[in-house]
């Protein structure tokens, strides 16, 4: 038995069990219908993984670009079917070309995995690259939910696109910066190969986010609580926020 310790999905038998526990649903429908009503004609999925929401932004008249740090998840989306539909680049934030965007969406957890000091370089990169009254769509976690408190579990087996899958978390409470840590552990039972996968992730609070994005030029727009753009009031049963914001004229 080997251990392969690694910080993020760049392992291929992670990047290929990434789309059974992230499928489509109504938080894709949410951000095709966002550059639908905007009539986005480019946009960039920032932090796209597999490229399941990716390729199917991409149409006539309009460009995608998707852009994962993950080599594994960006082979998984160029193979996918549609995956030569979207311009796929390895990198983060600094890839976002200057006003070359209409659109950048940050889906699942990406904002929350951006830590520390690279979260105001992010939405720098972001306001950089938007064109003027471009709009960055992403969901974050409404910290007052305490929803780390649910995410230490397991063992559990089951079968997976990589082989049967033994799969248990153990989640540290937040650290004064909201930043939880979660130790996964991955053992792929049919080769015996086990993967350690550490994520941190940063939870904000509406007001943070709110003066974290004017700093960076970017105004909030709307706030979610779920994917029927309901109303967030900030109460601790609105576990999502669902954030719409707008880059400055210029």
């Amino acid at each position: 038995m080997t251990a392969d310790p690694t910080l993020t999905y760049d392992h291929p038998r992670l990047a290929a069990i990434y789309d059974l526990d992230n499928p489509d649903g109504a938080d894709h429908d949410f951000f095709r219908a966002l550059a639908d009503a905007h009539n986005a004609r480019a946009v960039t999925d920032l932090g796209c993984g597999t490229g399941i929401l990716t390729v199917t932004l991409a149409r006539a008249g309009r460009t995608v670009v998707g852009i994962d740090p993950a080599q594994a998840m960006l082979d998984q989306a160029v193979a996918r079917p549609g995956g030569d539909g979207v311009e796929w680049r390895l990198g983060t934030s600094e890839r976002i070309a200057p006003r070359s965007a209409d659109l950048v969406l940050m889906t699942g957890n990406v904002a929350m995995h951006i830590l520390a000091e690279a979260w105001p370089r992010a939405l720098a990169d972001v306001a950089r690259g938007l064109r003027p009254g471009g709009r960055l769509a992403f969901e974050s976690r409404n910290p007052g939910a305490e929803a780390w408190r649910g995410w230490t579990d397991g063992p559990a087996e089951r079968d997976t696109p990589a082989g049967r899958l033994r799969e248990w978390t153990t989640t540290a409470p937040p650290d004064p910066a909201g930043i939880v840590t979660m130790a996964c552990r991955n053992e792929f039972l049919d080769t015996g190969e086990v993967v350690d996968v550490e994520q941190r992730l940063q939870f904000r609070s509406l007001e943070q986010l709110t003066a974290d994005l004017a700093r960076a030029g970017l105004t909030v727009a709307h706030v979610w609580r779920d994917w029927a753009r309901t109303p967030f009031t900030g109460a601790a049963s609105e576990p999502l926020m669902v954030v719409e914001a707008v880059a400055a004229p210029r």
